[in-house]
């Protein structure tokens, strides 16, 4: 059995348990006995009708998910979903309210009004392409609750930016949220959110699946006209089988799932991610400016914690030393520069203390 010795921070394909791993490993040439890889069987076969049943009650047991809220698992990225959002419930409706906070929400924004005759309204605007340092109040979004749906990204992974108070409901439309890069790392009640989608990449298994979690009332709203590939109505009324699913994605994601379940579920991972994130923050706040972190204090992510030294080439000289100590994959997003290291559920604390260790050593020699 491989051990691995190197501790992956990168914002995605991301770190996955290493339990995990090492089943898939044990199980890449038969899964379960049947004499093929799940890689290889058909997704309409039994082994993996059960598979996709099992990840969807255990995703449903994880979130608290109610029953009036169906699961699907689709490809196509988060991306895909800034479109298929408007596609589907945004008919008949004048306006749809979009919340920009960072890069991902921007990008969403600029992609929900190219299939929809609503108005793309922006309702809260955090900074700018380069610049956001914290999230739009949710007290002062510009929203009328007659819109289509209201969409905010919770969690911004390119600046280090995250909701930590959760947007309730009150006087709202259906919210719709891009949860990609925080899914399953604290409770959320699923009941606030109209919609909930994630790239799987990030918080649950590998890319080419994504998790859409959408209320069935608002199923209603998905028209006929909408061809059936971008429609939810008709992944649903096909079981998520109109066409094939990501069948390994798919199930990897649910052996994290079964993991997370092993291992004290959403709430114990919402401990454990806040001392990763205590930690990380107070290394770099106590580095006298050495780190810098411009993130207001009640924005800063516990996935994705963006820093930077005072100068350009010092923090080329970090990524490449800490690279060589074990530490992988810290570059900063490629507009953004510095570092960042994400941290989602599967990062183990020891990780975060050798990056921390690490972080004081090279201050030690160049600050």
């Amino acid at each position: 059995m491989i051990t691995l010795n190197k501790y992956n921070f990168s914002a995605g394909p991301a770190i996955l348990p290493e339990a995990v791993l090492q089943t898939a490993q044990a199980e890449m040439l038969d899964y379960n006995g049947i004499g093929s890889s799940v890689m290889t069987m058909s997704h309409r076969s039994d082994a993996f009708i059960s598979i996709l049943y099992h990840a969807e009650q255990d995703l449903r047991q994880l979130l608290h998910i109610p029953d009036n809220y169906k699961i699907l698992f689709m490809q196509g990225g988060a991306s895909a979903q800034f479109n298929m959002v408007v596609m589907n419930l945004a008919n008949g409706f004048k306006r749809v309210d979009s919340v920009v906070s960072g890069n991902w929400s921007r990008i969403a924004h600029s992609q929900m009004g190219k299939l929809s005759n609503a108005q793309i309204h922006l309702a809260a605007h955090g900074g700018d392409l380069y610049n956001y340092t914290d999230v739009p109040a949710p007290e002062n979004w510009d929203v009328d609750p007659n819109s289509a749906f209201v969409h905010y990204c919770i969690n911004e992974t390119v600046h280090g930016l995250q909701y930590r108070n959760i947007p309730k409901p009150d006087g709202m439309p259906p919210i719709v949220c891009d949860m990609s890069s925080e899914i399953l790392s604290r409770p959320i009640n699923v009941a606030d959110f109209g919609v909930i989608y994630a790239g799987a990449q990030k918080n649950i298994g590998p890319s080419g699946a994504t998790i859409v979690i959408i209320r069935e009332d608002l199923l209603e709203r998905c028209s006929d006209r909408i061809p059936d590939i971008w429609n939810y109505q008709s992944h649903i009324s096909r079981q998520g089988m109109y066409n094939t699913p990501a069948t390994y994605p798919i199930y990897i994601s649910g052996l994290v799932f079964r993991w997370l379940q092993a291992h004290g579920g959403v709430e114990q991972m919402q401990a454990l991610n806040t001392m990763k994130a205590e930690t990380l923050y107070s290394a770099i706040d106590s580095s006298n400016g050495f780190y810098i972190n411009h993130v207001k204090q009640q924005a800063r992510s516990h996935m994705n914690v963006i820093f930077h030294t005072p100068e350009k080439e010092l923090d080329k000289m970090f990524v490449q030393q800490a690279n060589a100590h074990g530490l992988c994959a810290l570059q900063g997003y490629k507009s953004i520069g510095g570092m960042r290291a994400s941290i989602y559920n599967a990062m183990p604390i020891q990780g975060v203390e050798a990056l921390v260790n690490f972080m004081r050593e090279f201050q030690r020699r160049y600050g």
